[in-house]
C-alpha cells in the first residue's frame, strides 16, 4: 500500500495547485538534509510522524521516536484498515495493505520500555547544568568538580558520584581556591538542592550502567531488512520537561562524537524525529544554542536525519530552522496576533506556489492535509503544495500494555539494560579515602603492610591466621626458630663444659 519507489518514500498526494495531482515523495539520498513537521494540536501531525517512520523502516532505515501521547506504539502491530485509511487511500490513488514494523521499547523510568540510562560525566557539565537550571556561578563549579574528578581519575557514573565529589569540593574549598578560582561551599550547597529535586522527578533512575549503546538504536530486523523503530515512552516523562529535552540533547550529542563521516549517503543511517521540539530551546542558554545549531548542521555529514516535531515554526531557532530542507506543515489557527505571526512565518519558509496563496492555505487545511515541500534534484526544495498526506499501514493508536509486555519479552536487548551495574566510581573511592584518613595511626610495619609493598606481602603471609582459628604460618615460624636457637645455645653450655672437665 505504501506507494513508495526506489530511493523515495511517498508522502501523499498533491490536491490542488497549478502542477495538478502529482505524487509527492521524500527521497531518501536528501532525507539527512533534517525536516520539519508542525501544525496545531488534532490536525494530523501523529498520523504524518507514523507514515514517514513507516517509510523509513520499509527502506532498511533505523528510527527513534519519542512517543509522547503512547499513541505511537501500535507501529509494531499489523494495520487494521479502519474506514477513514481505505477511504485515504482510494482518494490518493493506492491500495489499502496492512503492515507491521520492528519495534523496541524505551523508558527513561523503565516501566514501559527498557531502562535508558546514561552516566554522569557522558551528559557533561553543560547539559547537566541546564538540567539543573543553573545559574552562571553554579555552572561554573560545576565545570570545575567536573575538572577535578576527570584529573583524580574519579569517574562520575550517577548522582551518588556527583553528590559525593560536590562534598569533597566543599570540605577543600579553601585548597581548591587558588587552583581551580572561588569555590564557595553555598554555591556547591545550591547544587546539591539543584540535584535533590531533580532526584524527587525520577532522574536518578536515568543516570548510571549500563549506559545506552547508540548501535543499539541502529538495528535493521535481520528477516524483513526493515529499519527497527526506537519508541521512547515519553507520557510520564513530560511532565519533567527539562529531563525530556536535556536526553534528546545529550542522544543528539553522543551520535555526533561517537559516528564517523560517511558524506552523503543513499540514505540514512538512522532518523530522528523529536516530538515537542520546542522543549529542546526553550529557556536554553547561548552556548547551548550554539551547540545544538553546530550538531545539526555538521551530523547529516554523518548520515543521521532529524526531523523536529512541534507546533508553530517560531519554536526552532532561525539558526536551526535554516538547516531543515524537508517541510510538512499541517494547519495553524490565525487566533492571536503571535498565531498571524506564526501563519506568516510557516508562510515564508517555502519555495511560493504561484496558485497558492500560502498563508492563507495554512488557516484553511483539514486533518490530514498539509503544505508539502521536500528537497528534489541537486538538493533545492520544490514547490509547495497542498497534499492528502498517505495513512499509515501499521496500527494507528495505542497498544494495550499486555501486548508491549509481549514485545519486550521478545526484544533483542531484553537482557542488556534491564539490570543496574554500580562499580566502583567517584563515591566509592571517596568512601574509603574518608574511612582512611578516620582510621588509627599504624605502626611502621602496619603502615608497610597496608601500603601493598614487598614487607606487606610477606608479614600479611607470615601472620595470617590458619584455618580455624589456629597459629598462623608466622606464629610457628617463630616457634621453630626459637626451638632452634634454644636447642644450639644449649649444646654450646655444654660442651663447654665438658670439655673444662676433661682438660682438668
Amino acid at each position: 500500500m505504501s506507494g513508495d519507489t526506489e530511493g523515495q518514500i511517498f508522502v501523499g498526494r498533491s490536491s490542488t495547485g497549478g502542477t495538478g495531482r502529482k505524487a509527492e515523495y521524500l527521497a531518501l539520498k536528501l532525507a539527512n538534509r533534517h525536516g520539519l513537521a508542525t501544525g496545531a494540536t488534532g490536525t494530523g501531525k501523529t498520523v504524518t510522524l507514523q507514515t514517514l517512520a513507516e517509510g523509513f523502516s520499509r527502506a532498511g532505515v533505523p528510527v527513534f521516536a519519542a512517543d509522547i501521547k503512547g499513541d505511537l506504539s501500535g507501529i509494531g502491530m499489523p494495520g487494521e484498515g479502519q474506514d477513514w485509511i481505505v477511504k485515504r487511500c482510494a482518494e490518493i490513488g493506492i491500495d489499502y495493505v496492512p503492515d507491521e514494523f520492528p519495534v523496541l521499547f524505551w523508558d527513561l523510568f523503565g516501566e514501559q520500555g527498557h531502562p535508558v540510562r546514561a552516566t554522569v560525566s557522558e551528559m557533561g557539565p553543560l547539559l547537566l547544568a541546564r538540567l539543573l537550571d543553573l545559574n552562571e556561578v553554579q555552572e561554573g563549579v560545576l565545570n570545575v568538580v567536573f575538572r577535578i574528578a576527570d584529573e583524580q581519575g574519579l569517574l562520575l557514573l550517577d548522582l551518588k558520584d556527583l553528590r559525593a565529589m560536590l562534598a569533597f569540593v566543599a570540605e577543600n574549598a579553601g585548597k581548591l581556591t587558588t587552583t581551580y578560582g572561588n569555590v564557595s561551599p553555598a554555591t556547591v550547597g545550591a547544587i546539591q538542592r539543584a540535584l535533590l529535586v531533580l532526584e524527587n522527578q525520577g532522574a536518578d533512575k536515568f543516570f548510571g550502567e549500563p549506559a545506552l549503546k547508540i548501535t543499539d538504536l541502529m538495528r535493521v530486523e535481520p528477516r524483513s531488512g526493515y529499519g527497527t523503530i526506537s519508541l521512547l515512552a515519553a507520557d510520564k516523562l513530560m511532565a519533567s520537561p527539562r529531563l525530556y529535552a536535556s536526553f534528546l540533547l545529550w542522544l543528539l550529542s553522543e551520535l555526533f562524537e561517537e559516528l564517523p563521516e560517511i558524506g552523503d549517503p543513499e540514505k540514512p543511517r538512522v532518523v530522528f524525529f523529536f516530538d515537542e521540539a520546542h522543549l529542546l530551546f526553550d529557556g536554553a542558554p547561548k552556548a547551548l544554542l550554539q551547540k545544538v545549531e553546530q550538531v545539526v548542521r555538521l551530523i547529516r555529514s554523518k548520515g543521521v536525519g532529524v526531523y523536529f516535531v512541534t507546533q508553530n515554526p517560531l519554536d526552532i531557532p532561525d539558526s536551526v530552522l535554516a538547516q531543515l530542507g524537508n517541510r510538512v506543515q499541517h494547519a495553524l489557527r490565525a487566533f492571536t496576533p503571535r498565531d498571524q505571526k506564526a501563519v506568516k512565518a510557516a508562510a515564508d519558509t517555502f519555495r511560493p506556489n504561484p496558485t497558492l496563496n500560502t498563508a492563507e492555505v495554512i488557516t484553511q487545511l483539514g486533518k490530514g492535509e498539509a503544505l508539502v515541500s521536500m528537497l528534489e534534484g541537486n538538493g533545492t526544495p520544490s514547490m509547495v503544495e497542498r497534499t492528502l498526506i498517505a495513512p499509515p499501514a501499521a496500527r494507528v493508536g495505542p497498544i494495550t500494555p499486555e501486548l508491549r509486555k509481549v514485545a519486550m519479552a521478545q526484544s533483542p536487548v531484553r537482557h542488556a539494560y534491564d539490570e543496574t551495574l554500580d562499580r566502583e566510581s567517584a563515591y566509592e573511592i571517596l568512601a574509603k579515602r574518608a574511612e582512611q584518613a578516620t582510621a588509627p595511626e599504624a605502626t611502621p610495619a602496619e603502615a608497610e603492610a597496608q601500603s601493598g609493598g614487598w614487607l606487606a606481602d610477606t608479614l600479611g603471609g607470615l601472620f595470617r591466621r590458619g584455618p580455624r582459628g589456629g597459629m598462623s604460618m608466622g606464629e610457628r615460624v617463630v616457634n621453630q626458630v626459637t626451638r632452634q636457637v634454644t636447642n644450639e645455645v644449649t649444646k654450646a653450655i655444654l660442651r663447654n663444659v665438658l670439655g673444662g672437665a676433661r682438660r682438668r
